[in-house]
């Protein structure tokens, strides 16, 4: 660490110090903002009213606090914003993982991870550490100074800060987007008692008229420009509402992503010359990009807990996470998924027999036709009967 001498400990000197340091730390972007009041707090309080959060009702109830950073850190006079790219170039091919039994080692239909989640650690783990460690730099700097780390778990609007601190422009998929890096990025925040220059804001837009974001998410999950309905988006979908079926309407439109999604970000021009990133733990772990949908659905609780513990998978947990294997098996098209969708109708949770048996009846055919007859007989969840007397009205010959 480059200790500032005493005499530079001026506003101008400690913002310039933290920039410096936040890049020898790893950082690819940093800019400071000042505490105060973010212009999207207006936006959230709309947002919040037309119940665009869906299941998220954390975020209604700290409603007051996303008002000011005080409502994070008291007192706290600068926001030191930071992002961190998390894409990288190409994915590994489905394979088998460690421990699957042989009769899985045959090709299947695969499920697609968003690439934020698909790395070798929790991003939020990897940025906790790097902004810890440029709060020391300001504990050294300014000794009892008081700073807070923030990923994405406080009620901070990031986007709001970071595109004071000059960082970016929002696109109209609500994301972040930097000229030159792209959306590809984590955004963490330092906050501080301590008094920094800020940086000059970012107050124009890239976008033009350009609607590719918009046009291409199959569930339609934008209500206009720079408004997300979060209860259509297959991130929330598959992440956030947990320990409920997917609307049947939007099951389709998932395709194959059974945790996140990156098609909006996909077709953004700004993306095309986005760089690899340097973190090693972001890269994609091997049975991670894509996973392999019969391995998935085989999981029993202890081996779920195994694999996925401490990483972004536990949020929505085994019986979230087949749940969204079983709807992307469905839309795969794959008849060798029925075997699997089967098994699965005798899992001991409701939420993976109902989504079994829709896929089963996406899929079609006499073998699924008479599976989910013989369910029936014995099924006593009425989610599930209802889900296995739609399934079974809708199979069709392969």
């Amino acid at each position: 660490m480059n200790v500032l001498p005493e005499s530079d400990r001026n506003p101008a000197a400690l913002a310039t110090h933290v920039r410096d340091e936040a890049r020898r730390i790893g950082f690819d972007l940093v800019g400071i903002s000042p505490a105060t009041a973010p212009a999207g707090f207006d936006h959230l309080q709309s947002w919040l009213e037309q119940n665009f959060e869906g299941e998220m009702q954390y975020m209604r109830r700290r409603e007051a606090a996303y008002e000011h950073p005080d409502g994070v850190l008291p007192g706290t006079k600068s926001v030191i914003v930071t992002a961190l790219n998390y894409h990288a170039s190409g994915t590994a091919g489905p394979s088998v993982p460690v421990g699957a039994n042989d009769d899985l080692a045959q090709p299947s239909a695969i499920g697609k991870v968003a690439s934020y989640a698909n790395g070798t650690a929790d991003y939020h783990d990897v940025i906790r550490k790097m902004l810890k460690q440029l709060g020391a730099v300001l504990h050294e700097a300014v000794p009892g100074c008081r700073t807070r780390a923030v990923v994405d778990t406080a009620p901070l609007l990031e986007r709001d800060f970071a595109k004071i601190a000059g960082l970016g422009w929002f696109g109209k998929n609500t994301m972040l987007i930097n000229k030159h890096a792209g959306s590809w990025l984590f955004l963490g925040a330092l906050l501080t008692d301590v008094e920094l220059e800020p940086d000059a804001p970012h107050d124009t837009s890239h976008c033009g008229t350009c609607t590719r974001c918009l046009d291409a998410c199959p569930t339609d999950a934008f209500a206009s420009p720079y408004v997300l309905d979060a209860r259509k988006c297959i991130s929330y979908l598959t992440i956030e509402l947990r320990d409920q079926p997917i609307p049947k309407a939007l099951r389709e439109g998932m395709q194959d992503w059974i945790f996140g999604c990156d098609i909006c970000q996909d077709v953004c021009p700004w993306n095309r010359k986005a760089t690899s990133t340097s973190i090693p733990e972001f890269h994609p772990a091997a049975d991670l990009s894509p996973l392999d949908l019969k391995w998935l659905l085989s999981l029993s609780d202890e081996e779920f807990r195994t694999r996925f513990r401490k990483t972004p998978f536990d949020r929505p947990g085994r019986s979230g996470l087949l749940r969204n294997a079983a709807i992307a098996a469905g839309n795969s098209s794959d008849a060798s998924m029925v075997p699997s969708l089967i098994n699965c109708l005798n899992d001991e949770e409701p939420l993976v027999r109902g989504a079994a048996a829709w896929g089963l009846g996406k899929l079609g055919g006499d073998v699924a036709r008479n599976a989910l007859n013989e369910r029936a007989s014995v099924e006593s969840d009425p989610s599930v009967q209802s889900e296995i007397e739609s399934a079974g009205s809708g199979t069709v010959p392969y």
